[in-house]
């Protein structure tokens, strides 16, 4: 009886909580409806190329007459540290970073403009094929992980905005 009641209690207590699933409706919901809406810019360099195959993976197919256009700039950088003793660089971090900028198509203003991030580590070592080889890896994760950021806060941006 006692579980019962802490159950009945729970579900009461988390009810109430405001939690809403953000893509509750499927494809058929509005914030599918306004992330099938963005049109992704392309993307200068390597980097960007990845960063938009992920991003256009993840909107999935844009509409006909996309009421928006997604504008990013990346910053892509590679610094070495974990120096051993004859100044040999042992580890490198890869940091990718992105500024996007969500346009209204019909007047040209910026609903959204934020910032996404994130870095790797790289262990540096003998082989300069299998360096070369973990960096070219560490980009693709990353452009993963951000096209995920991107497309996170634009879903909370078309749930805030009432996906209009």
């Amino acid at each position: 009886m006692s579980r019962f009641l802490l159950l009945l209690v729970l579900a009461v207590a988390t009810s109430a909580c405001g939690l809403r699933p953000l893509y509750a409706g499927g494809e058929s919901g509005p914030v599918a409806q306004v992330l099938r809406s963005v049109a992704v810019q392309p993307i200068p360099g390597q980097s960007g190329y990845l960063v938009r195959s992920a991003l256009v993976d993840r909107l999935g197919t844009t509409d006909a007459n996309p009421r928006y256009r997604l504008q990013v700039e990346l910053d892509d950088a590679i610094e070495g540290f974990g120096i051993r003793g004859d100044s040999a660089v042992t580890r490198e971090r890869r940091t990718l970073r992105a500024r996007y900028r969500l346009v209204d198509s019909t007047t040209g203003a910026v609903v959204l403009d934020a910032t996404a991030g994130s870095d790797v580590g790289i262990d540096v070592v003998s082989s300069e094929y299998a360096t070369v080889a973990a960096e070219q890896s560490a980009l693709e994760r990353l452009s993963v992980i951000l096209a995920d950021q991107i497309v996170a806060r634009l879903g909370l941006y078309a749930t805030r905005t009432g996906a209009r």
